[in-house]
């Protein structure tokens, strides 16, 4: 349901406001180079009112969760072996695996809240800084699997 109004292209974050998040607050994302640069790829099609990914057959109401699993199915990838949701519990995973992020800023990044209520209650920290070098690491590494998979199926080298 991301509308173009969302996002400050300019300062690269996604705004999404508390009516819709599941916990009732605000929630802001970082948007890596390679985020914003799908963004202004997309903007000439779908911007720069309303969703950002439409319906296909009405640009009043935005791209169903059930027209993105579908999609997966066409990829190959069977019932319940990858949705939506579930690329979120990847990311995590990965992102808690390489060692490299605390793991306040990944469940921030969530927009999950603190396990420990009383933590939570005295944590307002965004760990914004961490989070915008984590997303971009994120989109690096999602850029060197690719470049990988495309060395492997054509049986290159990938360069130095």
């Amino acid at each position: 349901m991301l509308e173009w109004a969302e996002f400050d292209l300019d300062g690269a974050v996604w705004k999404i406001p508390a009516e819709r998040m599941k916990m009732r607050r605000p929630h802001e994302i970082p948007l890596s180079r390679q985020v914003l640069a799908y963004l202004a790829e997309l903007f000439p099609l779908t911007g720069p009112e309303g969703y950002v990914f439409p319906a296909f057959h009405t640009s009043k109401r935005p791209l169903s969760e059930n027209t993105i699993n579908q999609a997966f199915r066409r990829m190959g990838y069977g019932v319940g072996e990858v949705t939506p949701h579930g690329l979120r519990t990847t990311a995590s995973t990965l992102l808690n695996e390489s060692g490299k992020w605390s793991a306040d800023a990944i469940e921030r990044s969530l927009a999950h809240a603190d396990a420990n209520s009383i933590r939570g209650t005295y944590n307002r920290g965004g760990y914004w800084t961490e989070r915008v070098a984590m997303h971009q690491w994120w989109s690096d590494y999602l850029d060197e699997l690719r470049a990988s998979a495309k060395d492997k199926s054509t049986g290159r080298m990938k360069a130095a």
